[in-house]
């Protein structure tokens, strides 16, 4: 059986790489780290004809699933507390009032929207869909966006503008 070092040497990358995908760049260090102290445990029952590579995968992806469940369960840091009570995550808040105001923008700028924002398309496609040059879709989905903000801009801030 090789050692143990020559295997992190030779696939160490590759886990990191896989970490950094699944968790991000700042929680990619730990789960390679536990990724390979888990590897060095179960190596000498690891069978001689096995796929290290493939191995290695694996316990990364499942301890990088266990950062990613040690993250949601970990309280959030946050800044001032807003006055007002926010109504995100109210069971009875079904998001009528944003899609009320989606509705009520004129249709270019709705449509620039959904097909971009919503549906991930690219201006280019979206100005194919809708009609008119790449900047001009461009230009009615940030039209959208600042009418949007307007919206649901606190009304303090509202008034001073």
């Amino acid at each position: 059986m090789r050692p143990f070092e020559s295997i992190v040497a030779e696939h160490g990358a590759r886990v990191l790489r896989v970490c950094r995908a699944v968790v991000g760049p700042i929680d990619a260090d730990d789960a390679w780290s536990e990724t390979f102290l888990a590897a060095l445990r179960a190596y000498p029952d690891l069978r001689p004809d096995s796929d290290v590579g493939a191995w290695l995968v694996t316990i990364a992806h499942r301890k990088a699933i266990d950062v990613l469940r040690g993250r949601s369960r970990a309280p959030l840091p946050v800044g001032d507390l807003p006055d007002a009570q926010s109504r995100i995550g109210i069971p009875d808040d079904d998001g009528r009032e944003l899609w009320s105001a989606v509705a009520a923008l004129p249709d270019r700028q709705r449509l620039a929207l959904a097909y971009h924002y919503l549906g991930g398309m690219p201006h280019a496609i979206t100005a194919e869909l809708i009609g008119g040059s790449v900047e001009s879709v461009r230009r009615a989905a940030s039209d959208g966006i600042a009418a949007l903000r307007m919206v649901y801009r606190p009304t303090h801030e509202r008034s001073t503008s």
